[in-house]
């Protein structure tokens, strides 16, 4: 089990405010007489509750077992996730950077049982002021290793001890050991029952009782920025926070991303400016963090904003089962699918969609309908499936005329260079009259005296009949 402390109610200060002499629990004015360049803050816990549910949502893309425990904690259960990860030590400093990320400074402890790790987090919160940023982290893998270790912890550490602190320093109590060498029944009646409750579940001689994170149905994320944005490049690392918390979500829901929305909100008020959308479309659905980040970083560098940014939102508008990426047992040359679909992904995002094309044969008779294009990385299934391109198109040349070339006719035959003796046909065209482009035609294949294949194709018409050139064969 695994606990992160993400905000400590207690030691809310910085350390040049310890060094400077304020305690926890001291008066606006007593702080402001001793650093009168102190920075005070008030406290919103709408927004501390938000924050909290903001890291929770995005821990979730590490185990499905998130919970929120007490004075602004989270606990995991990450012990199906820790060979999925790389151990325990890759794990907690993935989950550490993940939590920096987002703008917050985790205490991150593990051991055999959530409220020892809690209590291990706790202490280490405690110290934190005198501890590398490195060395931030408790782990015990062993019961009785945990049970050595919360010993040694001062018995003020759990909630429901300082009421009684005095009381329980009287009789000779400093740490949890000397806690738990009490008459139990004695110390049940004279203090609160939650005291024995919290040491049973913490030394695992009690079961311990969670209520999980439930991800939403759907993604919806707002954040409000600290200060105004004026470059476009500079919101992807506010939207890196954003995109951590969809990715958490789609791994909780066992969803990839295919769509997703990043609106940059403006001015409000009397002179609002509408927010400016930013669409960004996979060829393939993914919910890695550095493909999705890379993706939005090459539209944002092609982005010109026309109004500071002030804050941010994301939504997944378009979600699709995850797969697993599936191997080859003899890889081709050119890479992976995968890879030919994000590499696709890369260039629309660069050079713009409109941009990087590939062929879309549509199910129409016409081929110059038939032959359409469409953006590389659309993934529309909308197309013609091939079997009906097979049915529609018997014979047709893969290099088809932009413009039908009108032919002239000598010796009885169409002539392109040379007369044309025709080799097969006709196919019969007569279709479109519902789109006002009615086509009625007979098409052909011919062949010239320096024996080139040309398709070309007969306009029928009761007044005149008249030749065409509209493809080429190889």
């Amino acid at each position: 089990m695994l606990a992160v402390l993400e905000h400590d109610q207690v030691l809310s200060m910085t350390a040049s405010a310890a060094a400077s002499g304020v305690r926890p629990g001291m008066r606006r004015g007593g702080v402001l007489a001793l650093a009168p360049q102190a920075l005070l803050c008030e406290r919103d816990p709408a927004r501390e509750q938000g924050a909290r549910d903001d890291i929770a949502l995005t821990l979730l893309q590490y185990t499905p077992e998130v919970a929120h425990a007490e004075e602004d904690s989270l606990l995991l259960d990450v012990s199906a996730s820790l060979s999925a990860f790389g151990g325990r030590l890759a794990l907690c400093r993935r989950i550490r950077e993940s939590i920096q990320a987002l703008g917050f400074t985790p205490h991150v402890s593990m051991a055999p049982t959530a409220q020892g790790a809690w209590l291990l987090a706790r202490e280490l919160a405690g110290d934190s002021r005198h501890a590398p940023a490195l060395a931030r982290q408790r782990r015990s893998l062993r019961l009785a290793s945990m049970q050595r270790r919360l010993d040694a912890l001062p018995f003020t550490i759990l909630p429901a001890a300082r009421p009684y602190q005095e009381w329980l320093a009287g009789i000779g109590c400093q740490t949890l050991a000397d806690l738990r060498k009490l008459p139990r029944a004695g110390l049940q009646r004279r203090s609160d029952k939650h005291i024995l409750e919290t040491l049973d579940r913490a030394y695992g001689s009690a079961p311990e009782m969670f209520e999980w994170v439930q991800p939403p149905q759907t993604f919806s994320a707002w954040l409000e920025l600290p200060d105004r944005i004026e470059h476009a490049e500079a919101v992807l690392f506010a939207a890196r926070r954003l995109i951590l918390q969809m990715i958490g979500w789609l791994v909780a829901q066992q969803l990839a991303v295919s769509r997703f929305m990043l609106s940059l909100e403006h001015e409000r008020g009397r002179q609002a400016i509408a927010p400016t959308p930013l669409e960004i479309s996979l060829a393939e659905p993914a919910w890695h963090e550095e493909h999705l980040l890379r993706l939005l970083k090459e539209r944002l560098g092609r982005l010109q904003l026309d109004a500071p940014v002030i804050a941010l939102r994301l939504q997944a508008s378009q979600v699709a089962a995850m797969l697993p990426p599936t191997a080859s047992l003899f890889p081709e040359p050119g890479g992976t699918p995968g890879a030919y679909a994000r590499l696709l992904e890369l260039l629309s995002a660069r050079l713009g969609s409109e941009n990087v094309l590939k062929p879309a044969a549509l199910a129409d008779h016409r081929p110059e309908i038939a032959n359409a294009w469409q953006a590389a990385a659309d993934n529309d299934r909308s197309q013609a499936p091939e079997e009906t391109l097979r049915r529609i198109q018997p014979q047709r040349p893969f290099w088809l005329l932009q413009q039908p070339l009108a032919l002239t006719w000598r010796k009885n035959r169409p002539f392109y260079g040379s007369p044309l003796r025709l080799l097969s046909g006709p196919e019969r065209i007569e279709c479109g009259w519902w789109d006002g482009a009615a086509a009625v035609r007979d098409y052909f294949v011919a062949e010239g005296e320096d024996a080139a294949c040309y398709w070309i194709y007969r306009e029928r018409d009761d007044d005149d009949v008249r030749w065409f050139l509209h493809g080429l064969f190889a």
